[in-house]
């Protein structure tokens, strides 16, 4: 290991050792669950904003978004960010206020328990699904960002994948069970200030290493389909991007249609969610929306150029090596720390920002899905605990959980990203339809919440793994008609899309066909409803 090596490696090992100094002070502010998972409603507008951004945006931000543009061009990367920037806007305009003031009205701490008050479901039975749904999403999630800060220690330094993987994820568990919700929203705030000084600084130098942006433009413009918004470019890796012999690849109005779908997700995201119902003041919701919209936008825009950016360093041969398009920002930073023990430093923040980005995802969902076990189902089975045990469950549920996803993770060949494709869907068409009725549509009753959420989570099974490669079969059948053509690849569409128009129609369905529910339900919607709110 290199001087430049160590001093990157110190660098992130100082941002880890704050993470964890964090944990341990806002352990004292803790007195109660209430607290430790939703930070006693005293979130400001900032630190509302940007640690749900950053909980949301994840490494797929600086790994994912530019590695897809590197390759494909703009249009894949620019529709998903087009979806995730307007489903970003729409959730804060229509969601945020409306759960804030429900959720404070019915004192509701977590969703699954927004889920029971909101529909009087005395027996628990909505609360213990939600949860279930919860765990099993959540899970797997934040296996895949253990896997994600395993392999990024490992590809840098060479440092074992399992070592790697279980120290980033024991660093997580302490500072999220310590500190819990209030710690887990300060260091993302904290982390997504360094995820956008990684983007500004990899740009800037990107731009340097591939020889100006007029030679990135003329790049870019060499390869077909590149800075087109309806086909991509159809190079299935960098070297075959850089031969140019790929040619073009059709992008649908249905392909776009679906990619967009990945708005809908916000809908029913748990640790977004939580955010709205932590910010202190419901005024300050407008300011936070505004920060929030601004720095997705912005930061998803610099993202995909760097991908551009990136196509032209390896084109100039500035970097060098490079197999997975994914690590494009990875590699211009070890170009970076190359240049002087100053931009070592800078180097070191930069792959700290892709850490950032994975611990600002993992330690929210791993709250959320500690609080699935510690206050939902335990309360579904009316176990009693006192405040201070509660606190100790509350620990105890986090590293449970922890200790498992670190199991799921240990093989470092998983697909991070297919992972967070799969939960993204599953939580969007599980929770987002009954979001949206239970905060819009007074009719909206329990069986047909329980309906929803039931149909949306077994379509988006369904749809993965029986009807999408059905579809790509079918898409790709030898002497198959034009008609099945194109039958087949509408079955291949992302699962949310679907998922989530099923979950709707059978909220609507069954709230119709069976009663109404209580005056006591339908007067605390209309007084939820009436709230005005100054500011």
């Amino acid at each position: 290991m290199g001087s430049k090596d160590i001093i990157m490696l110190v660098t992130i090992a100082v941002y880890l050792v704050a993470m964890v100094v964090i944990g341990a002070l806002f352990s004292k502010k803790n007195k109660s669950t209430a607290d430790f998972y939703l930070g006693g409603r005293k979130l400001g507008p900032f630190v509302t904003a940007m640690s749900a951004e950053a909980s949301d945006m994840s490494s797929w931000l600086l790994m994912g978004l530019p590695g897809v543009a590197l390759i494909a061009g703009l249009a894949e990367a620019s529709w998903t960010a087009i979806g995730l920037a307007v489903g970003t806007y729409i959730n804060w305009l229509i969601v945020a206020k409306r759960i804030r003031i429900y959720s404070g009205k019915i004192n509701a701490v977590t969703i699954p328990e927004f889920f029971s008050k909101r529909f009087g479901d005395d027996k628990g039975i909505l609360k213990f699904i939600a949860a279930l749904v919860i765990i099993v999403f959540f899970v797997p999630y934040t296996a895949s960002g253990f896997s994600a800060c395993g392999k990024l220690f490992e590809s840098l330094f060479g440092i074992n994948y399992v070592t790697a993987m279980v120290v980033s994820g024991i660093v997580i568990v302490v500072y999220t069970a310590l500190g819990g919700f209030l710690a887990a929203s300060t260091t993302d705030f904290i982390q997504s200030i360094v995820m956008t000084i990684a983007l500004v600084v990899v740009l800037v130098f990107g731009i340097s290493y591939a020889g100006g942006w007029e030679q990135v433009c003329q790049n870019a413009e060499a390869l077909p389909g590149y800075l087109k918004f309806t086909s991509t470019h159809a190079a299935s890796s960098i070297s075959e991007a850089l031969a140019g012999t790929a040619g073009t690849k059709p992008y649908s109005t249905l392909t776009i249609a679906s990619t967009l779908a990945w708005g809908l997700g916000y809908f029913g995201m748990p640790h977004i969610l939580l955010r709205f119902m932590a910010i202190e003041k419901v005024s300050k919701i407008k300011l936070a929306r505004r920060v929030a919209s601004i720095w997705v936008v912005i930061s998803m825009a610099v993202a995909i150029v760097i991908g551009v950016v990136g196509y032209g360093a390896v084109k100039s041969g500035a970097v060098s090596g490079i197999q997975d398009s994914e690590r494009i920002i990875i590699e211009l930073a070890k170009v970076i720390s190359g240049e002087g023990w100053v931009l070592a430093i800078v180097a070191g923040l930069i792959l700290a920002g892709i850490l950032a980005a994975t611990m600002s995802t993992a330690d929210s969902q791993l709250l959320a899905a500690s609080s699935s076990i510690s206050e939902d189902v335990l309360n579904t089975f009316k176990v009693k605990a006192s405040g201070k045990k509660k606190m100790i469950i509350a620990r105890i549920s986090v590293i449970i959980i922890a200790i498992i996803a670190m199991f799921i993770a240990k093989n470092p060949n998983s697909s991070v990203f297919e992972i967070v494709s799969f939960a993204w869907a599953g939580f969007g068409a599980t929770f987002g339809p009954i979001v949206l009725f239970a905060i819009f549509w007074k009719r909206t009753n329990k069986w047909g919440a329980l309906a929803g959420m039931i149909s949306g989570a077994v379509m988006v099974f369904l749809w993965k793994f029986v009807i999408n490669p059905f579809g790509a079969e079918l898409a790709l059948k030898e002497g198959a008609s034009e008609f099945m053509v194109r039958l087949g690849n509408s079955l291949t569409i992302y699962e949310l899309l679907p998922a989530f128009i099923i979950s709707v129609a059978f909220v609507l369905g069954i709230s119709l066909i069976t009663g109404k529910p209580s005056k006591e339900i339908t007067d605390t919607f209309e007084e939820v409803k009436a709230t005005k709110v100054e500011g």
